[in-house]
């Protein structure tokens, strides 16, 4: 029996302390998906009046963490000076590069009443050439992404290029990152436009070349292969890909790099404090031990 599905991943339930999240990269030997490295699935989780998350500051090198929600608020505040809150559609695509700071919090309107909580966090390996970059912020609403509608279906390009639209979030090498809200019986072509793609179900089950993918799993394409996806139930998807990293890449804590000793370095310079801190936010999070 042929298939258009090389391998399945399933999310792994990790404790962050303020709640649990699916991981879902990396895996094992399955380190990425394109520049895909890290993958958590957060939620759908239920908050009661005055509670939230207070995740305090700390350091990434190396990546881009992308921020993308379905439902609740999450703000961000980092080193350069930003101050955003997120909301679901929105993009927060903040470029670590040589070293960047940053918090993220429930906002306290947010927090003062019961809330749920649903959204994929991921970080983006930075190509070589840019892994030692001056550190970005971006925040793109809504509004400002691509939309493509069909029959029971709607596609937000997030990032990168896909279904002839491009995202306005400047990406560093080809990447595709498309967020999928489906009703039951609805069903699109993924053409294979990279050189590795995947579908994750956020939401309710598909099925891919009649194959059913279930919550929680991501599916890794076969390369080179048109796939009709097509929802079993409503759903919430998430297709990621594009070229793969170009080289290896150590990941220790929320530091990412080529070379170990850029790891070593930032984490001398945290547990120093070297790194430029949050302004106005006197907390941040000890370097682990191992």
């Amino acid at each position: 029996m042929t298939t258009s599905i090389a391998y399945r991943i399933p999310g792994r339930a990790r404790d962050l302390g303020e709640l649990v999240v699916r991981r879902v990269l990396p895996a094992g030997h399955h380190q990425s998906v394109g520049p895909f490295l890290f993958f958590d699935h957060m939620g759908p989780v239920e908050f009661a009046s005055g509670q939230g998350i207070d995740v305090r500051p700390h350091p990434h090198i190396g990546l881009a963490t992308v921020t993308y929600l379905f439902e609740g608020t999450i703000r961000h505040h980092d080193s350069l000076g930003n101050d955003q809150e997120i909301i679901p559609g929105d993009v927060n695509w903040m470029t670590a590069g040589r070293g960047i700071v940053h918090a993220e919090r429930t906002p306290a309107a947010q927090r003062a009443n019961g809330w749920r909580l649903h959204g994929i966090q991921t970080w983006v390996a930075l190509p070589l050439a840019d892994e030692e970059c001056a550190p970005a912020f971006a925040h793109h609403p809504a509004a400002s992404l691509p939309l493509i509608r069909g029959d029971g279906y709607q596609l937000r390009v997030i990032a990168g290029r896909a279904f002839g639209q491009e995202a306005p979030v400047k990406v560093s090498s080809p990447t595709l990152y498309v967020a999928a809200e489906m009703t039951a019986g609805a069903e699109f072509i993924l053409a294979p436009e990279y050189p590795q793609q995947a579908v994750y179900v956020a939401s309710g089950s598909v099925a891919i070349d009649g194959e059913a993918l279930e919550l929680g799993v991501l599916a890794v394409l076969e390369p080179g292969v048109a796939v009709k996806i097509i929802a079993s139930e409503a759903a919430q998807v998430m297709l990621l890909g594009g070229a793969p990293i170009d080289g290896p890449r150590s990941i220790w804590w929320n530091f990412v790099a080529s070379k170990p000793e850029l790891i070593e370095t930032a984490k001398q310079n945290w547990r120093e404090q070297r790194f430029d801190p949050v302004p106005g936010d006197n907390e941040w999070i000890p370097l682990p031990e191992a």
